[in-house]
């Protein structure tokens, strides 16, 4: 008996085996019947069932199987040194109407630095902010949507929710989804009880609502840190954003700085003149003008960074939003992006991950 190697990329039909062992596909299927499968000829079986056939034919299986993660980080060593700590990703989230962007803009508006370039341009869906403490980059989620499909793809790009809760109005059916969201993804959640500039407002109500939660103010004796605002008056700005930076200490936020890098895209759009144009965050690594980057289907060589103000600049390290422009096509918003040291690499990966998708 002359003992066969038969390749098998991801799996196999049955037929395909017993050809590749020259033994008739009946027997192939009587085998796999007294191992307990009911198979056809054309059913597919996963590597472990095809070795374990094979192997009762005195026969052996190679997985050929395409790894992705091995060409992705191939060449790409990294070593404990080179981890630092991070700053804080903030995103704020909250029921439609309880201020997360009057939030957002006070914020932005007390970060003093910014205004003597003329006031905010928004131009990226992300900010940094830099306070007296440190530095906080926020991420403006376009909704629930977006951060629970990050979620779903085991992105987790968040370190800290700010939950706003307008104290006339209390508890929303999204403020408690958005508390759900956050447990899940076990991001801590600062809360933000805004519009106390409105009279008569009872802080003390969102207080008790929140503890159903199990949310429990640290004035009470919990673990939740609450802080008053008003978005209006820009009343209780500096200390939500002092207890930000708190929290960001208390996780010791780290990050390797060294490699190449890797992170998430925000958002992704075709601009006129510009092509694909797409929001990232790194996460890992550094991301430098003429770096190859890939994400999904989508590859390109980086023709130009701009940081969260517009402004060009050459690298990005992570927790740190940048606009990516030079991709070939637009990624999707929520995929991870990695750097690849060649073409050849990012092709086949783009190739392979095509071939999937079709």
């Amino acid at each position: 008996h002359i003992t066969r190697t038969v390749k098998v990329d991801g799996s196999i039909t049955v037929g395909d085996l017993a050809v590749g062992m020259a033994v008739k596909a009946g027997e192939v299927i009587k085998k796999l019947v007294e191992m307990g499968v009911m198979a056809t000829v054309n059913q597919p079986l996963d590597i472990d069932t095809a070795t374990l056939v094979a192997e009762e034919f005195d026969n052996k299986i190679v997985n050929v199987a395409f790894d992705v993660e091995e060409h992705l980080s191939a060449g790409q060593e990294t070593t404990e040194k080179e981890m630092e700590g991070r700053h804080p990703v903030v995103t704020i989230m909250g029921h439609v109407d309880h201020g997360k962007t009057s939030l957002l803009d006070a914020i932005q508006n007390s970060n003093l630095a910014d205004k003597e370039a003329g006031g905010i341009t928004q131009t990226i869906g992300a900010y940094v902010v830099k306070t007296g403490g440190g530095v906080i980059t926020f991420i403006d989620t376009p909704g629930h949507e977006a951060f629970s499909a990050m979620r779903a793809r085991g992105a987790n790009v968040t370190d800290i929710v700010i939950l706003v809760v307008a104290a006339d109005d209390g508890l929303m059916p999204q403020t408690i989804e958005a508390i759900n969201h956050s447990k899940a993804a076990g991001v801590p959640i600062v809360i933000a009880v805004n519009k106390m500039d409105k009279p008569g407002v009872d802080p003390t109500r969102v207080r008790q609502q929140l503890t159903e939660y199990e949310l429990l103010d640290e004035e009470w004796g919990g673990n939740t840190l609450f802080v008053d605002v008003s978005a209006k008056t820009g009343e209780g700005i500096d200390k939500l954003l002092e207890n930000v930076l708190l929290q960001g200490e208390m996780l010791e936020l780290e990050a390797n700085t060294g490699g190449a890098a890797s992170g998430v895209i925000l958002e992704a759009r075709l601009e006129k003149g510009k092509g694909a144009v797409a929001t990232v965050l790194v996460q890992e690594g550094t991301l430098c003008v003429g770096d190859l980057l890939v994400s999904g289907t989508t590859f390109g060589k980086v023709k130009a960074l701009h940081d969260d103000k517009g402004r060009k600049v050459t690298t990005a390290t992570p927790a740190f939003p940048v606009e990516v422009l030079g991709l070939g096509t637009v990624p999707v918003a929520s995929d991870a992006f990695h750097v690849v040291r060649d073409e050849k690499a990012a092709r086949t990966v783009v190739d392979h991950r095509t071939e999937k998708a079709r």
